[in-house]
C-alpha cells in the first residue's frame, strides 16, 4: 500500500487526514478508522482493518483535489541518519584523516526538520549561505525492537519513502564539524510523497536514486551501492537502544553533494530540488 497524509484543497491545512493512494492516483480516506499513519503502524492487524473498510467504503478523491503533507507529520523523536554510506560520498569527506568506519556512522535531525514532499523550504541568508542537498532512501520502522539480528531486521520495517537531508554546510563547520546543528534547520527534511509498504517493494537494495537541481542531475546512484545494508543499519542502531514504531531512518546519500562540486553548487532562492527513487516516486521542493 501507498500510505499518505493529505488535506483537501478547500479545507484548512490543519485538517490533515490519512489515506491510501492507488495506482490510478485515487485517494481513499482512512480517517474514519485511523487518525494518522502512526496509528496504522502501531496497530498489528491494520492491513486487515483497512482492507475490510475499503470493501465497504469505495468512495475516493483524485490526487489532484488534495495536497500531500509529509506521511508522518509529527515524528515521535529525532530522525536517525547514516553518514558516509556510499563509498564515493565517503571520499567527499572534509577530514581526509578519517578512515572508513567499520560500523555505520549515526547522527540525528530534529523533529522540526520534517517537511512535505512538495512543500517550500524556507531559508535565511543570516543563517546559511551554503545550503546543500542530499538524496536519501528513508526507512520507516514498523515495530519495537532492541538488539535486532541482521537476518531479522527487515521484519521490523514498515515501509520506505524518499527523503532529502538538506544541510547548511557552513553552520555544520561553524560548530566544530559536528552535524546536528547544520542539519536541523526547520523544514530541512522533506519526505514522501508516500510510504510504500515493505511487501510492495521489489528490492530496497536495488533502487535508482537521483537528485536534480533546476532539472540538472547532480546525484545519480543505486541503493545497491550502500556500504552498510538496511539490515546492518537497523541491527547496529538497535544495539542497546530500542527502536520504536514510526522511527524514521535516512540511509545515507550518494556522491555529488553541492559542497564538493567544482565550482560548489549551493541551493539558493527559487531553486527547485527533486529527489527521485524508483518505485517510491519523487519529492519536489522550492527553496524560498
Amino acid at each position: 500500500m501507498k500510505y499518505i497524509s493529505f488535506f483537501h484543497k478547500q479545507d484548512d491545512i490543519r485538517n490533515i487526514k490519512v489515506g491510501i493512494l492507488d495506482d490510478k492516483q485515487n485517494v481513499y480516506d482512512l480517517s474514519p478508522i485511523f487518525p494518522d499513519i502512526l496509528a496504522i503502524i502501531n496497530t498489528p492487524d491494520s492491513i486487515d482493518i483497512i482492507q475490510s473498510y475499503l470493501e465497504k467504503n469505495k468512495d475516493f478523491t483524485h490526487l489532484s483535489d488534495v495536497s500531500l503533507t509529509a506521511p508522518i507529520t509529527k515524528p515521535i523523536r529525532n530522525i536517525f541518519c547514516v553518514g558516509w554510506n556510499y563509498l564515493e560520498h565517503f571520499e567527499e569527506r572534509h577530514n581526509k584523516d578519517i578512515d572508513l568506519p567499520k560500523k555505520p556512522t549515526f547522527f540525528t535531525k530534529g523533529t522540526n526538520t520534517i517537511a512535505g514532499p512538495y512543500e517550500d523550504i524556507p531559508t535565511l541568508a543570516s543563517f546559511t549561505s551554503k545550503l546543500d542537498y542530499e538524496a536519501e532512501l528513508a526507512v520507516v520502522i514498523g515495530k519495537e525492537g532492541i538488539n535486532i539480528k541482521p537476518e531479522n531486521a527487515l521484519e521490523y520495517v514498515f515501509g520506505y519513502m524518499c527523503a532529502n537531508d538538506i544541510t547548511a554546510r557552513d553552520v555544520q563547520f561553524d560548530h566544530g564539524g559536528q552535524w546536528f546543528k547544520g542539519k536541523s534547520m526547520d523544514k530541512s527534511c522533506p519526505v514522501g510523497p508516500y510510504i510504500l509498504s515493505k511487501n510492495e517493494i521489489s528490492n530496497p537494495h536495488n533502487l535508482s536514486i537521483t537528485c536534480t537541481v533546476n532539472n540538472t542531475i547532480v546525484q545519480s546512484s543505486n541503493t545497491g551501492l550502500m556500504n552498510f545494508s538496511i539490515e546492518q543499519i537497523i541491527s547496529e542502531l538497535s544495539c542497546g537502544m530500542t527502536l520504536l514504531p514510526g522511527d524514521i531512518i535516512l540511509t545515507g546519500t550518494p556522491s555529488g553533494i553541492g559542497s564538493k562540486r567544482t565550482p560548489p553548487l549551493f541551493l539558493k532562492k527559487n531553486d527547485i530540488v527533486v529527489v527521485t527513487i524508483s518505485e517510491l516516486g519523487e519529492i519536489r521542493n522550492l527553496i524560498c
